[in-house]
């Protein structure tokens, strides 16, 4: 149960109203909720017709002139009633109208709580409240100024307080005294920190040229101690209002319906007991990550609150992930799915925290689980790719999580896992969605990125093929296909054809666009050297490194056809300029990544090119079980056998181009430590 007393310090700003229009939004939310008309000297609640009573109905009054009568709190059932017109919605009126003005005359109050004990009387109906009524919410509609009862409403009772002003002088004097006893109470023996909503009520709508309102809200701000600028509600001229129209519920689309709404919202957020208030206060603790002692007893409060909600818990075990505490949020996210949240966004998060604790198989299972699911959103399924470790990367595209994708979020996941080096999942999504690419543009952007794709696993036949269906050549492409055709061709025929390349340059050059990223320039610096066109290539280049330098982004290489670090691209065009310079045996490293998976050598190639670790320590006896031959007798006996020189020692090109390089060998025990290397040296083929 959250107690929010409304309260303003003048009237005309529409407190009652708001109340009425917030309580049938929360119940209309599926909160239980009651309204008490705690305004008893000009009490009106039960004047809405969604409020309104039966005849002679007892309310706050009658049960103090019980209590005060007999000196025993009476059962507060009798004081209550459901409302007629919205489900889930209670009111507590100001009392019976029959007598009310002499029955509220008969109570002094200072004297109930001097000489009747009147503290232990409101805490024995708040504590009623709670366990006869059993609200989500009790919103207390309060007495204007400094009344005596404005602090059984304003410090009492409540959990928090939504202060309701217009922005005037008068407001911000009556106010401030008001809102520094509502934080004194944080500093009393019962020490309850109540929260405070301000809202700025009955605003005109007006153009604010001469800074009045700015000014004015400034001055509030600062006198007030307020951390967020103040919900408004707008002042709204409307005939509707005469007949107390609810325009939560009659009107929910009208500005002044939204409006209101955000109060609600400002209430729910703070409160913990409430679902959508928890993990509101989650995902701010994510985003702040404020480690003090309160954040830590609002979220325990939390976790104890909602301890067989599998969402809150869920939300709960990533805030400990994001603070590394994997042991807890292992705890966390194990009991969410118990709790049954099977969701893929809490199995996958249970996945990494599992993968950081060691316990690979587990994180494989729940990926897996993840990716036999439909209609899952791309980064999802992006995620649990990663995680799952496919058995047969060549099958992605027809797992249901794949297989359910329209044909653009398919190009964006492949585009991902390029970049996430699941090259071959890569393929085949877009092969999967290369099937299902019936509208034009999207078929030619399948085609040239699964070209993109089948050039860098070395599928170059294919890769060919598939640029040059419905008859196309290179004469008829555009640059990006006419490129790719010529880089897949050279490849295949260790020659770069004349053609393709000739036509990549003639459409730049018709193009006349300087504006180019670092991948588009690099492209330019190879074709104009093929068509022999030197010192453009060498232009070329420098702006490509330059414009790699500059931006210090991750960029695709047509050198090695992968998505690679800036230190890896400067790399590549390194060796573009030997190749412009006129050095001999200078191939695309992507050429070589062919012959490597395609050789005697090729198990350990892909063995190597798939390891997640950064140092394999190695024996002679684990890489003849993976090559399933024995090595040669000179591996065992010369050291030169196991350089990290291509030249002269084609075997040595397996570990250089997967990206590794060797060393501690030791030919007596027959072991050997593989380190991986960010900056794997160009040789000559």
């Amino acid at each position: 149960m959250y107690v929010s007393t409304f309260y303003s310090f003048k009237g005309g700003v529409g407190r009652t109203m708001a109340l009425v229009n917030a309580a049938v939004d929360l119940a209309r939310r599926g909160r239980k909720v009651l309204a008490v008309d705690f305004d008893l000297e000009a009490p009106g609640l039960d004047t809405f017709e969604v409020l309104r009573a039966p005849p002679a109905s007892a309310g706050i009054v009658d049960f103090v002139i019980d209590y005060l009568a007999t000196g025993q709190a009476p059962d507060v059932s009798r004081f209550v009633n459901p409302s007629a017109a919205v489900d889930g919605l209670w009111v507590m009126p100001s009392g019976s109208q029959q007598s009310y003005a002499a029955s509220f005359g008969e109570i002094d109050w200072n004297n109930l709580y001097e000489q009747h004990s009147g503290y232990l009387l409101f805490e024995d109906l708040k504590e009623q409240w709670r366990k006869i009524v059993q609200p989500d919410y009790v919103l207390i509609d309060s007495r204007t100024g400094h009344t005596d009862t404005c602090g059984i409403c304003t410090r009492q009772l409540p959990d928090a307080v939504t202060l309701l002003f217009f922005p005037n002088e008068q407001n911000l004097r009556g106010l401030a005294k008001v809102v520094r006893d509502i934080r004194a109470e944080a500093d009393a023996p019962q020490g309850r920190r109540i929260d405070t909503h301000f809202v700025m009520s009955n605003v005109p709508d007006l153009d604010d040229e001469d800074d009045i309102l700015r000014r004015m809200l400034g001055r509030f701000t600062a006198d007030l101690g307020m951390v967020d600028e103040p919900q408004v509600i707008h002042r709204y001229d409307s005939l509707s209002l005469l007949n107390q129209v609810v325009f939560t519920q009659d009107r929910p689309k009208s500005r002044l319906s939204k409006e209101y709404r955000s109060v609600v919202d400002l209430i729910v957020r703070a409160n913990f007991e409430d679902e959508e208030g928890a993990l509101h206060y989650i995902k701010d603790a994510r985003s702040s990550f404020d480690p003090s002692y309160d954040v830590e007893r609002k979220l325990t409060k939390i976790e104890e609150h909602h301890a067989n909600n599998g969402d809150v818990l869920f939300r709960l075990g990533e805030l400990a992930s994001d603070e590394s505490n994997w042991a807890r949020a292992r705890l966390l996210l194990d009991r969410a799915v118990d709790l049954g949240n099977q969701s893929a966004a809490c199995l996958l998060a249970r996945a990494h925290v599992l993968r950081q604790l060691g316990e690979n198989a587990a994180a494989i299972a729940d990926a897996k689980r993840v990716l036999a699911e439909p209609d899952l959103p791309p980064q999802a399924v992006r995620d649990a790719i990663g995680l799952a470790e496919l058995d047969v990367p060549e099958d992605a595209g027809e797992l249901p999580a794949v297989a359910t994708m329209d044909g653009w979020r398919k190009i964006w996941l492949a585009a991902q896992l390029e970049r996430d080096g699941e090259t071959r999942a890569c393929v085949s999504v877009l092969r999967s969605a290369l099937g299902r690419s019936d509208a034009r543009g999207l078929r030619k952007r399948t085609v040239g990125q699964l070209a993109l794709s089948l050039i860098a696993i070395g599928d170059l036949e294919e890769a060919c093929d598939l640029l040059s269906s419905d008859g196309a050549v290179p004469a008829s492409m555009d640059v990006q296909d006419a490129f790719n055709y010529g880089m897949a061709k050279w490849g295949l025929t260790g020659y770069p054809p004349g053609e393709a390349f000739e036509r990549v340059v003639s459409l730049n050059k018709a193009d006349g666009e300087e504006d180019r990223d670092a991948n588009y320039l690099q492209c330019m610096a190879v074709a104009h050297w093929v068509v022999g066109e030197a010192e453009e290539a060498l232009e070329f280049v420098r702006r490509a490194k330059a414009e790699a330098e500059a931006t210090l982004q991750p960029t695709f290489s047509c050198w090695c056809y992968r998505t690679v670090a800036t230190q890896n691209f400067l790399r590549d065009t390194d060796s573009i300029m030997r190749l412009i310079a006129g050095e001999t045996g200078v191939v695309p490293a992507f050429v070589k990544r062919r012959v490597a998976a395609r050789g005697k050598y090729a198990p350990l190639f892909h063995h190597l090119d798939a390891l997640d670790a950064d140092r394999w320590p190695a024996t002679f006896r684990e890489i003849e079980a993976i090559l399933g031959s024995s090595l040669p007798n000179s591996a065992r006996v010369h050291r030169p056998w196991w350089s990290n020189q291509a030249s002269g020692h084609s075997h040595a090109l397996v570990w250089q181009v997967a990206g590794w390089r060797t060393t501690a060998v030791d030919l007596k025990e027959e072991t050997l430590l593989f380190v991986r290397s960010e900056e794997v040296e160009e040789q000559p083929a």
